[in-house]
């Protein structure tokens, strides 16, 4: 068994492809995906961009690989990305100026808590109000020496809010989930304007609960993971 302690934006849950579709209206549609409960890094997420004026839903790698890596990962982990440093950063600043931004559809995520027992208790996270929601994230395209063409991605990450801040901490961080409103401005908006839609989702928007431990494990992958425990 593969056992993962994971930071605050690094597993979730995705929806399945009609409920994506729904939400999202993609002008073309090139991804294939069913619902998944324990989705990690390095598998292939769906992602809504921006492509000759359309927008296209498609898959790409969750992990960003920079244009410059010529296909390989870096050693620095890249699922998750904070919008603070952004623009300072060798391996997101291109992509950032170059407006290549992307939604990740989801339906929740999970965050882990430490107990005074020093054990990590995963809770699952999800809104009140939207069964389907987007994370905002950025992407790039890297060609490894064989000219395989790598598409892939990560997801912005923001302060965390007094909800999840509660469970991981003051200094926690959180995944930056995008408002309907903001989906063309993340999409189609200069850096700035990109920027500016960014917010920490409001806590008395959001749910959290702990489930089990099973989650630890990048294994399983059922219903059973969003459970609540007690």
């Amino acid at each position: 068994m593969t056992v993962i302690f994971a930071p605050m934006c690094d597993r979730y849950v995705l929806p399945d492809q009609f409920a994506a579709e729904r939400e999202f209206l993609p002008a073309q549609v090139w991804w294939k995906f069913t619902t998944k409960f324990n989705v990690a890094a390095q598998q292939y997420v769906p992602a809504i961009r921006v492509h000759d004026g359309q927008t296209e839903g498609m898959m790409m790698r969750w992990g960003l690989i920079p244009s410059w890596a010529e296909g390989k990962p870096t050693p620095e982990p890249t699922a998750c990305t904070d919008l603070d440093g952004i623009e300072r950063s060798n391996i997101y600043r291109m992509p950032w100026l170059e407006g290549q931004r992307c939604i990740l559809p989801a339906s929740g995520f999970y965050v882990w808590q430490r107990t005074p027992a020093n054990y990590r208790q995963p809770h699952f996270v999800h809104l009140v109000n939207r069964s389907v929601f987007g994370f905002a994230a950025v992407w790039d395209r890297s060609v490894a020496e064989d000219d395989d063409v790598i598409e892939s991605c990560s997801v912005i990450r923001v302060p965390a809010n007094a909800l999840l801040a509660g469970i991981a901490g003051a200094d926690g961080r959180m995944p930056a989930i995008l408002r309907r409103k903001d989906y063309d401005t993340w999409l189609r908006g200069t850096p700035v304007e990109a920027k500016e839609a960014i917010q920490p989702y409001s806590a008395t928007w959001m749910q959290a609960y702990p489930v089990s431990p099973r989650i630890n494990s990048n294994h399983p992958d059922d219903a059973g993971l969003i459970q609540p425990v007690h």
